[in-house]
């Protein structure tokens, strides 16, 4: 279906176009180059997109060069189409996006009312973004209202209705599909009718209207089939199975289920050997450009010969003695670059294998450090966790030094193994700014006080002035900020005896909504010699430990470095032996008053109810399923245990429970492949990952697996029950 309408809107927009010259010479006339896009859409439909990409790359060159701004967007909309065939779908929006941007500049409401759809289209049914989705939607709602077009408009709501039904909003979903069912007889066309019964009958299956629903889920399959369209025909079988499924027809439900993943099987197979005909196709343009260059060098070197040539001839003419010094010459610098370029093909071939050899080390080195964290916190979560379990069954052992000391060290562990990650990721630029509200004075007060422990330890005093002329709500990554004070402080703090510590936060200047706050971080303590000042930012460097052992990785302030670069950011430092240090930088926050208070009212809140939740922890680690069922039962939880994948869907079949906690890791079925499965069988439990992978790296997987959350080990018992409690109250709401 998205297919079809993008074919349709290029060879709707490319009828107006006139055969107007471009100003380049020897370059098509516009008529010539319209034929070219809808050539390029001809190959798109016939699956041939390496064709499709080429020539639509053409027609972009020679939009561009023609400043036909129009026509730069149906050509990025070309583009963009082919990558979402091939899978290549933040490729596509990027493209989509390059489209809207040309569209947003003529008053063409046509373009953008198709571009705006089939954003929306790609971001509710294949990213499943579908905030995101429904925005695009109503963007180009508003400009097919502009253009009177009745068909977009009763498809694009049709869209919506879908995307609103596959959250579970009915409500906000109801007018537009009213409006389609009232319209669909005037200007609908038969390849929506398939998809209109199906919503109907998702409607009316959710009002408890069960007859209604059956004849339209029926009706849906029925047109599906004489349609041909088994995009359709697929999510008809689906939602009919959820359908029969909730009513206890399970023998039906089951028979759907099965015509559903068919069909899908069919369109994955058709698909699949679409896409291995253009395996290639992005190698090969590389290659198509090389080749292009390579015949552009080529022919200015036989140009210059022709110069050259001609030149010689002249000389030959004027004295033949000249003639065949130059000759001599010639032959002479001939050998010479003969030479030397063989020496830069060496060379260039020696790059290249060195330039693989640091790829190949890098690619090593993250791998490393991945699974490294991975196996170092999953031990780390069994020693927390049984000392808190000791501390909380053995009061008496509660001031034990040992417990202490078993306790600080898995602790600083935990940290060396968190701060190597972060600079990691930040040296591999994996790492963005986010945006919180937040007040500057709590964040600070709250940093000082969680570390007045640090303070009272070498007996020192923290001082605060915060510039009142400072906004009370900034906007900006409070947790970044958060943690370069915390290393800043802490250092200021370990490397002080009976001293005391200045924090000073000064409103420097503002530009626009832009508030540059000055932060000062001043000691009194050891101070740091001036040959070293330059090395203090250098992983893993510590300086002044030659008398007294500070604890630290020498990872704090390569962190802080590195997070102000993130912020545009740099740090200034001023130090002397005995007399102390002190660390300066600066941060532009934004000042917005609406964009606070948005941000405000979508704050998410903790809606825990009190109740007592069954708990389905599908864990391998005999230690892990010992700690975690103690935090969930001290918490008043009940707990069933699972060893594996295999268990957890067996005791699915048979017992509800209102949230499942499940490892990655785990042999026979890792934690993903069962939560695929799970799902397939129609259960909406909300599923919660307890992994000790890093969090961005299994992002991904888990989302399209059909995970809901991610914890990672260790955690806090409070962290854990925030997510739990959020979820279950999510999963109610949105049946509801």
């Amino acid at each position: 279906m998205f297919q079809i309408r993008v074919l349709i809107f290029i060879l709707i927009l490319l009828k107006p176009f006139s055969s107007i010259l471009f100003a380049q010479t020897k370059s098509p006339t516009k008529k010539e180059i319209v034929s070219m896009a809808k050539q390029a859409v001809e190959f798109l439909k016939e699956g041939n997109f390496e064709k499709s990409i080429s020539t639509s790359r053409q027609v972009l060159h020679y939009a561009t060069n023609s400043n036909d701004n129009s026509l730069i967007a149906v050509s990025y909309n070309i583009i963009a189409a082919n990558l979402d065939e091939l899978s290549e779908t933040d490729k596509a929006i990027s493209y989509y996006n390059k489209g809207l941007f040309y569209a947003d500049k003529t008053d063409n409401d046509t373009i953008k009312n198709y571009i705006n759809n089939n954003l929306g289209n790609i971001y509710c049914f294949e990213k499943k973004q579908y905030e995101k989705g429904i925005y695009y939607f109503k963007k180009s709602l508003v400009y097919s209202q502009k253009t009177n077009d009745r068909a977009q408009i009763l498809f694009t709501k049709l869209n919506i209705t879908w995307a609103y039904f596959d959250i579970g909003l009915f409500t906000k979903g109801m007018p537009y599909l009213e409006y389609v069912n009232k319209n669909q007889s005037k200007f609908g066309k038969s390849a929506t009718e398939s998809c209109l019964n199906m919503l109907n009958g998702m409607y009316f299956s959710n009002k408890g209207d069960k007859s209604k629903a059956e004849y339209y889920f029926i009706n849906a399959i029925k047109l599906g089939k004489i349609n041909k369209d088994k995009s359709d025909l697929s999510y008809s079988h689906l939602e009919y199975s959820k359908f029969l499924f909730k009513n206890k027809d399970f023998e039906k439900a089951y028979h759907n289920l099965v015509l559903y993943n068919k069909i899908k099987d069919e369109i994955y197979a058709t698909d699949k050997l679409n896409k291995a005909n253009v395996a290639g196709v992005n190698v090969e343009l590389d290659e198509y450009k090389r080749e292009v260059n390579k015949i552009e060098v080529e022919n200015k070197l036989q140009s210059e010969n022709l110069r050259k040539s001609l030149i010689i001839v002249f000389l030959f003419i004027v004295v033949l003695i000249t003639l065949l010094f130059f000759f001599f010459s010639l032959y002479k610098n001939y050998n010479y670059k003969k030479k030397i370029n063989k020496e830069l093909l060496l060379t260039n071939h020696e790059l290249i294998i060195a330039k693989e050899k640091a790829e190949e080390a890098d690619h090593v080195k993250t791998q490393f450090i991945s699974t490294m964290s991975h196996e170092l916190r999953t031990p780390l979560y069994g020693v927390i966790g049984i000392t808190n379990m000791l501390l909380d069954e053995h009061k008496e052992l509660e001031n034990s030094p040992h417990l202490f000391s078993l306790k600080f060290s898995a602790k600083y562990l935990l940290s060396l193994v968190n701060d190597i990650l972060h600079i990691n990721k930040i040296e591999e630029k994996k790492v963005d700014l986010e945006s919180f509200v937040f007040n500057i004075s709590d964040e600070i007060r709250l940093i000082k006080n969680s570390l007045s422990f640090l303070a009272k330890n070498n007996n020192n005093t923290i001082e605060l002035t915060i510039d009142p002329s400072i906004p009370e709500y900034l906007i900006g990554d409070k947790l970044r900020l958060s943690q370069i004070l915390i290393n800043l402080i802490g250092n200021a703090l370990k490397f002080t005896k009976a001293g005391v510590i200045e924090i000073h936060v000064k409103l420097q200047k503002v530009e626009f909504t832009s508030n540059y706050i000055e932060f000062i971080i001043k000691d009194n303590g050891v101070g740091i010699a001036a040959k070293d000042l330059d090395k203090i930012f250098d992983k893993f460097v510590q300086v002044g430990r030659n008398e007294n052992d500070y604890q630290g990785t020498g990872l704090g302030l390569a962190i802080v470095k590195r997070l102000l670069e993130l912020f545009n950011s740099e740090i200034l430092v001023e130090s002397e032996i005995g007399y102390g240090s002190t660390f300066k930088f600066t941060i532009a926050f934004v000042h917005d008053p609406a964009k606070t208070i948005e941000f405000i009212n979508n704050i998410n809140v903790d809606l825990s109810s009190g109740e007592i939740y069954r708990v389905l922890v599908v864990e391998d680690n005999k230690i892990n399923q010992m700690i975690t069922q103690r935090i969930i039962e001290k918490n008043n939880g009940n707990c069933t245990l699972v060893d594996d994948g295999f268990q957890a869907i067996e005791i699915l079949d048979k017992e509800d429970f209102d949230i499942i906690l499940m490892d990655i890791n785990m042999p026979l079925m890792n934690g993903f492949e069962t939560t695929r499965k799970i799902r397939q069988k129609g259960i909406e439990t909300p599923i919660i990952a307890l992994t000790a992978f890093a969090k961005d790296e299994i992002t991904e997987e888990a989302i399209s697996a059909g995970m809901n959350d991610i914890m990672i080990k260790p955690f806090e018992a409070l962290n854990l029950f925030q997510v739990i409690n959020y979820q279950i109250y999510n999963a109610k709401n949105t049946v509801q």
